[in-house]
């Protein structure tokens, strides 16, 4: 009964999110449309190097980026950072904890930064710059959890804080991410699917917004500089519908290969799936591969490669470093670091 009750969830979370991805569908491309397009960027240098396939793999720290669900199958304590080296010379940090609860569940926390470096400040004038400069920021934090409701099916919620900012603008948003996993009946294949960014919009204000203005600049004597707000327009966030197969071979002691595949909706693109594979050689050592943006018009992420290495010291503490290439075509490639400590 239990594991009929379980499919029934899982078929209502699937449902829902294609009922919900319709109020999305358009014939025409919304990429550009959204705040806060940092979101989209993938955490995890594991994640990565498997195409973006993650949804129903994901049972680290990263988890909480892909889908919060994986995190309850974590143990004990854990510590992720992770390293993007972005499109032109920017770049970002993601860090994740996690701390198990044992049979109350698993609780989390991420926060993600950007570094754009300084800018310099032009004008029509001064096209070469005024002489000062200014920085951009982006920001989210948020705080997990995911619990194991039965042996085969694990939910998980992540609400966070968004923030960016440019020179003296900045805007807020809060938003969540859900996700869920099944474990099938069927030996070795997981069910899951995630919603990420469903949350507020972004609108900037600021002291950049304030302008001096003359109400009647046809007579004299009046007061010239009132002072005004240019009005900014509020945008959403970038929100995704994430639903994925995860399916683990184990060959014998030594070797061992999980497959993914991902179907993504975002809210600013059309649809497209990603595929991904990562194989273990004695728990130690992992080769990964994927392809991302599969039957995706114009897209220019393409394959990703990576690899893997885990060990124990002093018997309890697992230490894992990854590594993760992704071509973007026009635009070279990414790069991915990541390390974490588990007690």
């Amino acid at each position: 009964m239990k594991n009929k009750f379980y499919i029934i969830v899982v078929i209502v979370f699937f449902t829902s999110h294609a009922a919900f991805a319709q109020l999305f569908v358009s014939n025409v491309s919304k990429k550009g449309t959204t705040a806060a397009p940092f979101l989209s960027i993938t955490q995890g240098a594991r994640a990565t190097a498997m195409g973006g396939a993650f949804v129903g793999i994901s049972d680290d720290q990263s988890a909480m980026y892909w889908n919060p669900a994986g995190l309850a199958k974590t143990s004990g304590a854990g510590v992720m950072a992770d390293h993007t080296a972005w499109l032109a010379d920017v770049s970002y940090n993601f860090l994740a904890v996690s701390y198990s609860l044992g049979d109350l569940g698993v609780i989390g926390l991420s926060f993600t930064t950007s570094d754009y470096g300084e800018m310099k400040v032009t004008t029509i004038e001064e096209p070469q710059g005024t002489g000062e400069t200014f920085t951009a920021r982006d920001v989210s934090f948020s705080a997990a959890y995911a619990l194991n409701l039965t042996d085969n099916f694990c939910i998980g919620f992540n609400p966070k804080v968004v923030y960016q900012s440019l020179w003296k603008m900045s805007a807020t948003a809060f938003a969540i991410d859900i996700g869920v996993q099944y474990r099938t009946p069927f030996d070795g294949i997981i069910l899951a699917a995630a919603i990420s960014n469903f949350g507020t919009k972004m609108q900037l204000s600021g002291n950049s917004n304030l302008i001096l203005v003359d109400l009647d600049p046809q007579n004299g004597g009046n007061n010239d500089k009132i002072s005004a707000n240019l009005e900014t327009e509020a945008w959403a966030l970038p929100l995704n519908f994430r639903v994925g197969l995860g399916y683990t071979v184990e060959f014998n002691e030594q070797n061992k290969i999980n497959l993914a595949l991902d179907a993504l909706h975002p809210s600013d693109n059309y649809e497209y799936i990603n595929a991904g594979l990562e194989y273990w050689f004695m728990d130690i050592i992992a080769l990964r591969g994927g392809y991302n943006s599969l039957f995706l018009k114009d897209a220019e992420a393409t394959f990703a490669l990576g690899v893997g290495v885990k060990q124990l010291l002093l018997g309890n503490i697992g230490l894992r470093f990854d590594y993760a290439y992704q071509d973007f075509g026009r635009l070279t490639n990414i790069q991915k670091f990541s390390i974490a400590i588990t007690f």
